[in-house]
């Protein structure tokens, strides 16, 4: 019989192979699995503690748009009619279309948004009109901070398309009432049609 060798005595394995045995110490045994098992057992980990939702409106079109007027902000709709939560891995939905709310599952947590839109300007705009989306304030967090400008590329009223990605991370409020993404027009009226929601969750801080 080979004489046991320390740890340290052991050749470092840069390259394993999915059959190779790992070791796995308790309090009251020692135990083994396939470094290939483990492996994938911290991959789907690391997949169901974080996830990613779609939510399409389907009511706005730009047939049939949104009305901003100049200098009045509103909540922008999404009907969700066309929503993906099947990869979303949260108890709570990442958005509630009965209340237009953002909604978040744990204090800590960090999300992605992405947010895709057609608009225009319904009067030829000046130099410095245009729109912008924002966050709303809470009683914690000044979330009103995470907000775009968008300026009309054309002094017409051509339907444009628009992209932004936000980044915010979940206070206490946030968890227990939600949030909303408005949209203001400044100089001339606006229209917003074909509004598409993307949140992914990048941080999951549930506590196990």
């Amino acid at each position: 019989m080979s004489k046991p060798r320390r740890i340290s005595e052991l050749r470092v394995e840069l390259t394993p192979q999915e059959s190779d045995l790992l070791a796995i110490v308790s309090e009251n045994e020692t135990k083994r699995i396939s470094y290939g098992t483990l492996r994938e057992k911290i991959l789907d980990s690391v997949a169901t503690i974080q996830g990613w939702a779609r939510y399409d409106d389907t009511t706005y079109t730009t047939g049939s748009a949104f009305a901003v007027l100049a200098n009045g902000e509103l909540v922008i709709p999404n009907n969700a009619s066309g929503s993906i939560e099947t990869h979303m891995h949260s108890d709570v939905p990442f958005y509630n279309p009965n209340n237009q709310k953002i909604q978040v599952e744990n204090d800590g947590d960090v999300y992605t948004m992405t947010v895709t839109f057609q608009a225009r300007a319904t009067e030829n705009p000046s130099a410095g009109d245009g729109i912008y989306i924002s966050l709303t304030n809470s009683t914690g967090t000044p979330y009103s901070r995470v907000r775009k400008d968008f300026y009309w590329p054309k002094t017409d009223q051509s339907w444009h398309y628009f992209h932004e990605v936000i980044e915010f991370y979940a206070d206490s409020d946030f968890v227990t009432n939600g949030n909303q993404l408005k949209v203001r027009a400044f100089g001339v009226n606006a229209e917003v049609a074909d509004i598409i929601y993307f949140i992914q969750r990048t941080q999951n801080h549930r506590v196990y």
